[in-house]
């Protein structure tokens, strides 16, 4: 089985390492995880002048149809949710009818994160955006989460 890695740990320096700790985590299950900076096995096609930006997209979403599943870091990034981008990858791999889990190192429920402003907040218990963990298989969160979510697809899902 083949899992898109999604989620903000491309933006972190250590980002190699961050891919190589999360596919050996998922080579112990049997699984070949795919990082975003991964060379598509199906690389897009595009036109030669395309931006650095639509490249990566293109790539990005090459990698996300190329792959059985998907595991989603959802750690709150640059604010008090998951990272936008992440979110987005979340919907397309759903859309695509196959299984997505997410997990974070954040411990506490996402409505405690929110600054008031006024302005209504899901509080329903949840990791993080009702939407967010309403399309995913499961949602783990702190110590472990990640591992958790390869138990799980082991386990069928």
């Amino acid at each position: 089985m083949r899992i898109y890695l999604a989620g903000p740990d491309v933006f972190f320096p250590d980002a190699a390492a961050r891919a190589a700790r999360l596919k050996a985590a998922c080579a112990v299950f049997g699984f070949e995880g795919v990082f975003p900076l991964d060379d598509p096995a199906e690389p897009p096609l595009y036109p030669a002048d395309s931006p650095e930006w639509q490249r990566i997209f293109l790539a990005n979403e090459a990698h996300i149809r190329g792959c059985d599943a998907m595991i989603a870091n959802m750690t709150p990034f640059r604010g008090p949710s998951a990272d936008a981008g992440t979110a987005w990858e979340m919907g397309f791999m759903r859309a695509l009818g196959r299984p997505v889990l997410g997990w974070t190192e954040e411990t506490r429920d996402y409505a405690p994160r929110v600054v008031p402003d006024g302005m209504q907040v899901e509080a329903f218990g949840l990791a993080d955006n009702l939407m967010l963990e309403g399309g995913a298989v499961a949602v783990f969160r702190g110590e472990g989460a990640f591992e958790a979510c390869l138990r799980r697809l082991a386990a069928g899902g």
